[in-house]
């Protein structure tokens, strides 16, 4: 899929996931189950929201957003936590239809304020890492799959993370991610060189080079420890940790191969999710 087709993909799956989300949210039942270990179903509602809310202020700085500079740029991998609840301090809405409505407008006005933009085009996101436009949107498409799952898991509704939509996050965000710039956001690497393979019908073949100096990205061809190939939708649950990684590979959905696959824990121990 060429950048283009890529940039009109992962608009139209926001504008449509963000309504089926923003469906699921006004029609729970019950708004203060507990969606995730901390936060409840209207809490789970007001976390994307106000990243769609931010977002509007990454992609267009004039825009206005009452989310602090130094909170986004301070932000690591460790104190992710702490960025979240701050965030939910600042966005206090929390009655289900207001915040399906409300998210709604945002990503509305997000996907107003980004058309016509280059998707290549970076900005400055947590920890100061650089994503380009369209991996920011396929990061918030990520964030309505998997915490519309934590939604319909506590309400006990169906909720489908197509393949093709969880390939977004993978090639457009985390490739994207490490091709630009990581910032704060990966942790000190081994000494040794460790190369994964990523493989999927969904993605475009990389290969991820993990050594002293970072992460890099690669095309395939060169020597490489694991082969990994997956399912889109299974890899992101099992990296935001909805699923364990014996369950991953037990479906077949995530298959481990290669040289030296006992590197890959290694590998994603610095290249994780929150």
């Amino acid at each position: 899929m060429a950048g283009h087709d890529h940039w009109q993909a992962v608009r139209a799956s926001v504008r449509e996931t963000g309504d089926r989300f923003a469906e699921l949210v006004a029609t729970a039942p019950e708004p203060g189950a507990m969606a995730t270990t901390d936060w409840s179903v209207a809490e789970t509602a007001a976390h994307v929201t106000a990243i769609a809310w931010m977002y509007t202020a990454l992609a267009r700085p004039a825009e206005r957003s009452a989310v602090p500079e130094d909170l986004v740029l301070g932000a690591t991998l460790d104190t992710v936590a702490e960025f979240n609840e701050r965030t939910l301090e600042l966005f206090t809405e929390r009655d289900p239809r207001a915040l399906a409505q409300r998210l709604r407008t945002e990503i509305g006005h997000l996907l107003l304020v980004t058309d016509g933009l280059d998707p290549a085009r970076t900005v400055t996101w947590l920890g100061g890492a650089r994503v380009p436009l369209d991996g920011l949107l396929a990061h918030l498409l990520n964030e309505l799959l998997i915490h519309g799952r934590d939604i319909a898991v506590a309400t006990r509704s169906r909720w489908p993370i197509p393949a093709p939509d969880a390939a977004l996050f993978f090639e457009l965000f985390l490739v994207g991610l490490l091709r630009n710039d990581v910032g704060n956001l990966v942790g000190p690497a081994p000494d040794r060189r460790i190369a994964v393979e990523f493989r999927s019908r969904h993605t475009t073949p990389v290969v991820l080079v993990l050594r002293a100096g970072g992460v890099t990205v690669e095309e395939p061809g060169g020597a490489t420890d694991v082969r990994l190939s997956f399912d889109p939708s299974t890899l992101n649950l099992m990296m935001f940790h909805r699923i364990g990684r014996l369950r991953a590979l037990s479906t077949g959905r995530v298959v481990v191969s290669g040289r030296r696959p006992w590197l890959l824990p290694a590998f994603l121990r610095v290249l994780r999710m929150p």
